[in-house]
């Protein structure tokens, strides 16, 4: 085993028990590390904007408010090694942290078949690395930059007479940002599944896989349903009906994904996340993400995990995608902030839905 690498990650993890300075100290070293060094944009005005569009609520996470927490395993088949040397490509199975989320800032709001769904996850390897990741159900991401992001938080803010963005607002945003527009008609192109036992996850940003060999590629990530397409069925209407559905769904045992990755061939872009890259690119399945219980969110589970796309282990490393920057730094304030502020019980009641099931 080689020797301690004093590298951003090792500082993340050697911090991560201290948890506001975990937090602190990331957004800290992903401002210093460029994408917030204007004087238009910082992490802090980033988390200003969400409450500003969808209003402050204590204790919650600045998107990706409503959640459920999850335990799990990684089963690795040893496949994904020939791309990385990262620990956990090597066969064998490690114990995983998870969350599952919907986009959005009020933490309870009523689900829509329509809603981001997210998936956090982190990894715990071998002597202590970890490698953290956030995945949505989309198949690419709306915006190419953080500052697109940000404008685009403000032109869909809802008019408070109809409760829906004003669309000349949103055209106009769009006209300035056809990199958008284009994104949004592949979106549409690919509706959500049913429940969220079928979703397909996608990491969406770029990273650069690094062998035992020193050989490295650009890869992207996806988690794909092994319960078939379709197999969920919940019944839209109820506030917290998606992740009802997740509970009950598994009472019928694990729902797992097998982890997917996506090599790039030369050409394909690395820097802009609402590009897909062509269809028929190698993927090499590398092994079977098991949830195995979901729990209500509360003090010592995913409620406290701060999925900074940033930590990861050695094998894997940034590409030029400059939005794992923006994230790693505006989650670490959201982070910092809801840390200290009071805490409500989550909307999203596991004991609950078992009680009534």
């Amino acid at each position: 085993m080689p020797g301690p690498r004093l590298n951003r990650r090792d500082a993340l993890l050697g911090l991560a028990a201290a948890g506001t300075v975990l937090a602190v100290g990331a957004g800290g070293l992903a401002e210093a590390s460029g994408w917030l060094n204007t004087r238009r944009l910082t992490s802090s005005r980033f988390a200003d904007r969400f409450e500003q569009v969808y209003g402050r609520h204590n204790g919650f996470r600045r998107n990706h408010a409503k959640g459920l927490a999850a335990t799990g395993t990684f089963t690795s088949n040893g496949a994904g090694a020939e791309l990385s040397k990262a620990s956990v490509f090597a066969p064998g199975t490690v114990p995983v942290t998870a969350r599952f989320s919907l986009g959005g800032t009020v933490p309870d709001a009523a689900d829509q078949p329509g809603a981001v769904r997210g998936l956090g996850l982190v990894f715990r390897l071998p002597h202590g690395e970890q490698w953290r990741t956030a995945m949505i159900n989309l198949p690419v991401f709306p915006d190419s930059t953080p500052q697109g992001f940000y404008d685009r938080l403000l032109a869909g803010k809802p008019d408070p007479a109809t409760g829906q963005p004003d669309p000349s607002v949103m055209k106009a945003f769009l006209a300035e940002h056809p990199e958008t527009a284009a994104a949004m008609t592949i979106i549409k192109a690919s509706p959500p599944s049913p429940g969220v036992a079928d979703s397909t996850f996608h990491g969406l940003n770029a990273f650069i896989a690094t062998n035992g060999a020193g050989a490295s590629v650009p890869v992207r990530w996806a988690a794909v349903p092994m319960d078939p397409p379709g197999a969920a069925s919940p019944t839209p209407g109820g506030r917290d009906y998606l992740f009802d559905d997740l509970v009950e769904r598994m009472h019928r045992g694990p729902v797992s994904w097998r982890l997917v990755l996506t090599v790039a061939e030369p050409g394909d872009p690395t820097h802009d996340a609402t590009l897909p890259w062509p269809a028929g690119r190698r993927t090499v399945d590398a092994g079977v993400i098991t949830v195995d219980a979901v729990l209500t969110e509360a003090a010592g589970n995913a409620r406290d995990v701060n999925f900074d796309p940033l930590v990861l282990p050695d094998g894997l490393s940034p590409s030029d995608d400059p939005l794992p920057q923006a994230r790693s730094a505006v989650y670490a304030r959201s982070f910092e902030r809801r840390t200290r502020e009071p805490k409500s019980p989550s909307a999203v009641d596991v004991e609950r839905v078992n009680r009534d099931s």
